[in-house]
């Protein structure tokens, strides 16, 4: 699948290349040089802050943290990796990473690093689309073939109650699918516990707690759906698709716009004149803005919006400096609420 959201990985040079690979355990029991070896924290690398901010949520103070992209000012289509990130991921324990076609440069840090971490990805997880999912670094190095149908069954059950998208291109932000991440959490909790056993039981208990919040931000959802669903909305790409799914907002934004904004190509005069009409005829309630990619046909949309008086909600794709992902999140349907009640 062709999209813009992927996050890509310039290449190395190969010497670079050369000298990290040789950080790689071949023993299989976790990179070597990682930290967890010698009874230290584990050493977990996360592709963004969001999945970075779970695990160390999972994981508190026996994991060490590192994610690939945190700032988030940062543009993803200008993200470039460099020999500090390729040696955190040949020394990793745990990788956490989106899939879905989302964040391909992890695939290719681990390949050239020969790392032979336990690999969580989203997408598998939340068993929101299976064809995406699977990859070469999507299974448990553990083994664990028990453990593998469990993540199923639980990805399965965290996307059984989400709607249908309005579009057939599958939705990769599965970030703001909220019981996709609680799936996600015991995911993580089950590697930890198969790096340090003794731990085990902190992990469960930590995943579970976040569960219960992300329990009470699924209440939140329903109840604006009690108030809201069947609602008109748009946005500029998908991002909050899953979250507006939850709430029972019905997308309208044309395919042929927000697939061409997502993808990066150009979007064609018929898709932007339909997309603007959608606020001078009134037809939407609130307009999704990603604030960490623009183009001048989005920022056309946000002026139409502007214009008519439609309420903007900005969205991100990495946590907001001092957020963890409750708050980001309860902040995101604080202020899909208020637009909504405008």
């Amino acid at each position: 699948m062709k999209t813009s959201r992927a996050l890509p990985l310039l290449a190395l040079p190969a010497a670079a290349v050369l000298v990290l690979s040789g950080c790689a355990s071949g023993d299989g029991s976790g990179a070597a040089g990682s930290s967890s070896d010698d009874g230290g924290a584990i050493a977990v690398v996360a592709s963004t802050n969001v999945y970075g901010d779970i695990a160390k949520t999972v994981g508190g103070d026996a994991v060490d943290v590192t994610s690939v992209i945190s700032d988030p000012s940062q543009d993803p289509h200008s993200y470039e990796a460099d020999a500090r990130t390729q040696l955190a991921v040949s020394r990793a324990d745990v990788v956490v990473q989106n899939g879905g076609g989302y964040d391909e440069f992890m695939h290719t840090l681990l390949d050239a690093s020969g790392s032979e971490a336990a690999v969580v990805d989203a997408v598998e997880v939340s068993g929101l689309d299976d064809g995406h999912g699977a990859d070469d670094h999507g299974s448990d190095d553990h083994g664990d073939e028990a453990h593998a149908d469990e993540t199923g069954e639980a990805g399965a059950a965290a996307g059984a109650d989400e709607h249908e998208h309005d579009h057939g291109e599958f939705n990769e932000h599965v970030f703001y699918s909220l019981p996709s991440m609680a799936a996600l959490a015991t995911a993580i909790a089950d590697e930890l516990g198969a790096v340090d056993a003794a731990q085990a039981d902190t992990f469960t208990a930590n995943a579970e707690a976040f569960g219960e919040q992300i329990a009470d931000l699924e209440a939140q959802a329903a109840d604006v759906e009690a108030a809201h669903g069947g609602e008109s909305v748009a946005y500029t790409e998908p991002v909050p698709g899953y979250l507006f799914d939850a709430m029972g907002l019905v997308n309208v934004t044309p395919a042929d716009f927000s697939e061409a904004i997502e993808q990066g190509d150009d979007v064609s005069p018929a898709a932007l004149n339909e997309t603007l009409k959608l606020f001078s005829d009134g037809s939407v309630d609130l307009l999704a803005y990603n604030e960490q990619t623009s183009s001048p046909e989005t920022e056309q949309v946000e002026q139409a919006a502007t214009d008519a008086g439609v309420a903007i909600v900005p969205v991100t794709e990495l946590l907001p400096e001092g957020d963890d992902y409750v708050s980001w999140q309860q902040s995101n349907i604080d202020s899909i609420t208020a637009a909504l009640e405008k």
